[in-house]
């Protein structure tokens, strides 16, 4: 950036950091119409199911959708990269992704008199960084942009699912990762979670008994009980111990949960797992998909006083781990036919030149395909791990 492209950027955002959480929009409006000769500025969210970008408009209600699938704001939302389309005359719009820390919200789009120096583009592409991160903080405190996700109402339980996820993507130099529920507007036990630090990653994919309500409610006790155990530094093992007594603690063997638990060491590779139930991993390795299977030990809050034990492997750069719930390889067809391994791994393979945040989406659209979209007997979760190494 020019010194001066530095000073715009800067001004944007200082104004971004200290508006009210509902009024994001309307500063960057605002301060890009003045400082760079903007015509318009709308801000395009991706809905819960990563197929519409959703425009950020008055409430309750929306302007029209656009699809992500080939449209020129799916692109730059998909890509990761800004998109400039030519418009009459000399006007074009540019779209810019509004990402942080590789977690896709959506989309800026910027009407613009002509064609942005290379300057400038860069300047709005950390503009368009900043709101990510200015929203992210600000819902918060205003229901506005979870709003403006929704293609329809979500059921209560998925509400509360939802609000349970660390994030959808998530990149750092070590990895990448990518995750999605489905059906997003009606799920039911399936989730997932993750955590990072200096030294390790952790991840959680988790499979609860029961539907709605229920399910969530199982689902919530299992991702806080484990996230309490991790947060007071045990080892994974011990994580599990103590979620399967909460669990237990709760429901007395009634209702269990379906767990794998992963350990990451960043620095090397090596990983400790703990398979507790039905979620299972596929490596993608030299161009070769194959199910990996570890030690069956109890689902969490099965029985009372469980011990755990944590197993190893190693992952090495690149490496791709996908992470299915049964919703996903158990699935039936119309005619009664399984998704089964051998689908999966033709799914895996088909999507290997993806990024890692859209591989679930993706896969989750060819088991749709495969479904029987009439009954929808359990939710599905795919999680996708890019492996890099340092």
């Amino acid at each position: 950036m020019t010194a001066a492209a530095v000073n715009r950027y800067l001004v944007v955002e200082q104004a971004l950091r200290s508006a009210a959480p509902h009024d994001l929009l309307d500063v960057a409006r605002e301060h890009l119409r003045r400082l760079y000769g903007a015509d318009s500025v709308q801000l395009l969210l991706a809905d819960y199911a990563l197929t519409m970008l959703q425009p950020v408009a008055e409430l309750p209600y929306t302007s029209a959708p656009i699809p992500v699938n080939g449209s020129t704001p799916g692109q730059a939302f998909g890509a990761q990269q800004p998109f400039v389309e030519h418009l009459s005359g000399t006007a074009v719009t540019t779209y810019l992704p509004v990402t942080v820390r590789g977690d896709r919200l959506g989309v800026l789009a910027v009407d613009l008199p002509e064609a942005p120096a290379e300057d400038d583009v860069a300047d709005l592409v950390s503009i368009a960084r900043t709101l990510a991160h200015e929203i992210l903080v600000a819902e918060r405190d205003t229901d506005l942009y979870l709003q403006a996700r929704r293609a329809t109402r979500l059921t209560l339980a998925a509400e509360m699912q939802w609000q349970l996820l660390p994030g959808r993507s998530c990149r750092r130099s070590e990895y990448d990762l990518g995750g999605q529920l489905e059906p997003a507007y009606a799920i039911y036990g399936d989730n997932f979670d993750w955590s990072t630090s200096a030294e390790h990653l952790t991840l959680t994919v988790t499979n609860g008994m029961g539907e709605g309500i229920d399910a969530a409610l199982l689902t919530n006790l299992a991702i806080n009980a484990l996230r309490n155990a991790r947060r007071a530094g045990v080892p994974l093992a011990d994580q599990a111990a103590l979620a399967d007594q909460a669990i237990y603690g709760q429901h007395a063997g009634r209702l269990h949960v379906a767990v794998l638990l992963l350990q990451f060491e960043l620095a090397t590779g090596r990983v400790q797992v703990i398979d507790a139930g039905s979620p299972s991993m596929w490596r993608l390795r030299d161009g070769k998909a194959e199910s990996v299977k570890f030690d069956d030990q109890l689902p969490l809050g099965m029985f009372e006083d469980t011990q755990y034990t944590a197993e190893e492997f190693h992952v090495l750069p690149g490496d791709r781990l996908i992470f299915v719930s049964d919703g996903v390889y158990d699935v039936a067809s119309p005619g009664g036919e399984r998704y089964g391994e051998r689908a999966l791994a033709r799914a895996v393979n088909l999507t290997r030149l993806l990024p890692a945040a859209q591989v679930p989406r993706e896969i989750l659209r060819q088991l749709a395909g495969h479904r029987d979209t009439r009954v929808v007997e359990d939710d599905a979760m795919v999680l996708c791990l890019d492996w890099h190494g340092r």
